[in-house]
């Protein structure tokens, strides 16, 4: 089973580009976020058309998530169901083939010590009860997705600058480590061990062609599949071409 997750930044100026690339790539699983649309709005009959059964979670203008799948995704949950306020569509879960996905975006938080910073810290919190209510280390789980939060140094072209800045601040990656203590593993940073290698790439200041970026998409697997981890990488040919993402879909391949 090959797993993507991928921020398509609107899948409405996205759609051709997704469907192109679901014949090249051939993904059992794909996880895509920052849909910007209405659940009315989104492209099933396209994405069924290309062989895919979709789940989906839009709103209006922002946010959004959805599960691609080759087989039918089944035991659809929406948002974290913990009885708080969420007007923010965030997350989906879905079983494919047997494994718990989870479509992930976290809240970018903006500029520290802002409201939406310290939303983004709290949210996180929620994911991880979330975690504690619904799972177990022990299950095949995989949570994939923009975690807005780059782990250690290697995954910034340039710490010294991003120091204390949103997406590498150090309660940034506690949030992201807390999670991870559920018993979640990096698939890329375990399959490529000192290997530096960015997701995210800033539209301005030719922050592409210099290779200026962050690795912010993750896919988060539990114990079971890490032990069926085969591969992992990031598809950074996506990322070229006309009217590119400013993200490029990361991928973990786990066997039968």
């Amino acid at each position: 089973m090959r797993i993507f997750t991928w921020n398509v930044n609107s899948i409405r100026a996205r759609q051709a580009r997704l469907l192109s690339w679901l014949q090249k790539a051939r993904p059992d699983v794909v996880c895509l976020q920052e849909l910007k649309c209405q659940d009315g709005e989104f492209p099933a009959d396209a994405v069924k058309e290309a062989g895919y059964h979709a789940v989906w979670h839009g709103q209006k203008t922002y946010n959004g998530v959805a599960i691609l799948s080759r087989t039918p995704p089944t035991d659809v949950v929406k948002g974290l169901q913990d009885g708080e306020e969420e007007p923010q569509s965030r997350v989906i879960a879905a079983t494919v083939e047997g494994v718990r996905v989870v479509s992930v975006y976290a809240p970018n938080g903006q500029e520290v010590d802002s409201e939406q910073y310290q939303y983004k810290l709290a949210w996180y919190g929620r994911l991880r009860r979330y975690l504690d209510a619904r799972h177990r280390p022990d299950e095949a789980l995989a949570l994939c997705g923009d975690w807005n939060v780059a782990p250690e140094d290697i995954d910034v072209w340039d710490p010294a600058a991003w120091e204390g800045q949103t997406l590498f601040t150090a309660r940034e990656k506690e949030a992201l480590s807390h999670l991870c203590a559920f018993g979640l593993t990096d698939s890329f940073r375990h399959v490529h061990p000192g290997v530096q290698q960015f997701s995210w790439w800033d539209y301005r200041m030719l922050g592409f062609p210099k290779n200026r970026g962050l690795r912010i998409d993750h896919v988060l697997a539990t114990a079971p599949l890490v032990a069926r981890l085969t591969g992992a990488g990031v598809d950074r040919e996506e990322r070229k071409g006309q009217q590119p993402s400013d993200h490029a879909p990361v991928w973990a391949e786990f066997r039968d």
